[in-house]
C-alpha cells in the first residue's frame, strides 16, 4: 500500500495508436530472432544471463522515471521480448516441458496476475497506470503475455504441425478479431486491448521464425543473424519515430505517440 503514495505525472504507458501496434509487433519479432541468435550463435549460458541482466536494468530504469519516456518504455519492451523468449525456450528445451503444458502454465499465470490486478485496483485499464503498484501489475502482465505468446506460437507451429507461415497467418487473423468485435459488438475496450496484445507475440514470433528458419523446417532460410539485424533496425526506426512525435508534442502530451 505504501508504494502507491508515490504517483506519476500521468500514465506511464503510451496511447494505443497505429504506431504502438507497429512497434509492438516488430519488437516481438525482433525479440524472437535476437534470442535465437544469442542462444544458438553465442554461449547460451552467458546469453541467458546477459538477457536477464539487461531485462532487470531496463526494468529498474523504467521504474526510476515518473513519466512516460518512449525510449525507456520501448527498451524494456524489447528486453522483455528477448528475455521472455529465452525463458520460454529454456523451459521447453532444457527442462523438457512440452509446449501444451508450458502454454497452459503461462495462461494460468496470466489469469492469476490479471485477477490480482483487478481485485487490487478495480480496473485493468492501462490508462490508469499512474502509480508504482499499477505499473508493477502492468509489467507483470506484459511479461506473462510474452511468455504465453512464445509458447503458443511454438505450440501451433511445432506440436500442431501448422508450420511458421500458417501460424503467422492464424495469429494475424486472430489479432484482428478483438478490434472487429469491439467495433461490431461493443466488446469492452480493456478486454479487446489485452486480447490483441497477447496475440501480437505469437504473430510476430511466427513471422520471424518463418523468415529465419531453414526451408527444411518450413522457413524461408534467411538465417537468424540477418533477420535479427533487419528487425533491430526496423524496431529502432519505429521507436525513433515514436520518440520524435512525442518530443514534438511537448511535455503536456505525456503519453502521446
Amino acid at each position: 500500500m505504501r508504494m502507491d503514495k508515490r504517483r506519476y505525472y500521468g500514465a506511464k504507458v503510451p496511447q494505443i495508436t497505429l504506431a504502438f501496434w507497429v512497434a509492438k509487433i516488430l519488437s516481438t519479432a525482433m525479440g524472437e530472432a535476437t534470442s535465437d541468435f544469442l542462444v544458438f550463435h553465442t554461449n547460451p549460458y552467458l546469453a541467458v544471463i546477459g538477457g536477464g541482466l539487461g531485462f532487470l536494468a531496463a526494468l529498474a530504469l523504467q521504474f526510476a522515471t515518473r513519466r512516460y519516456v518512449p525510449a525507456i518504455y520501448w527498451l524494456l519492451v524489447v528486453m522483455v521480448s528477448i528475455f521472455g523468449t529465452m525463458v520460454a525456450d529454456v523451459i521447453h528445451v532444457v527442462l523438457g516441458v512440452p509446449y501444451p503444458v508450458s502454454t497452459g502454465m503461462f495462461a494460468a499465470s496470466l489469469v492469476v496476475i490479471l485477477g490480482a490486478w483487478s481485485l487490487s485496483e478495480r480496473t485493468l485499464s492501462i490508462h490508469t497506470v499512474a502509480t508504482p503498484r499499477r505499473e508493477a501489475f502492468y509489467w507483470a502482465t506484459v511479461i506473462a503475455t510474452f511468455a504465453l505468446g512464445t509458447a503458443a506460437g511454438d505450440l501451433t507451429a511445432s506440436t500442431f504441425g501448422l508450420g511458421y507461415l500458417n501460424s503467422a497467418i492464424l495469429f494475424t487473423a486472430l489479432f484482428a478479431v478483438p478490434g472487429l468485435a469491439r467495433r461490431l459488438f461493443g466488446l469492452n475496450e480493456v478486454a479487446a486491448f489485452w486480447t490483441a496484445y497477447i496475440l501480437t507475440r505469437p504473430m510476430g514470433a511466427s513471422f520471424a521464425d518463418w523468415f529465419d528458419k531453414p526451408v527444411s523446417s518450413s522457413g524461408l532460410g534467411f538465417g537468424t543473424p540477418a533477420v535479427a539485424a533487419m528487425l533491430t533496425v526496423a524496431v529502432a526506426l519505429a521507436v525513433g519515430h515514436i520518440c520524435l512525435r512525442h518530443r514534438r508534442a511537448g511535455p503536456g502530451a505525456i503519453a502521446a505517440e
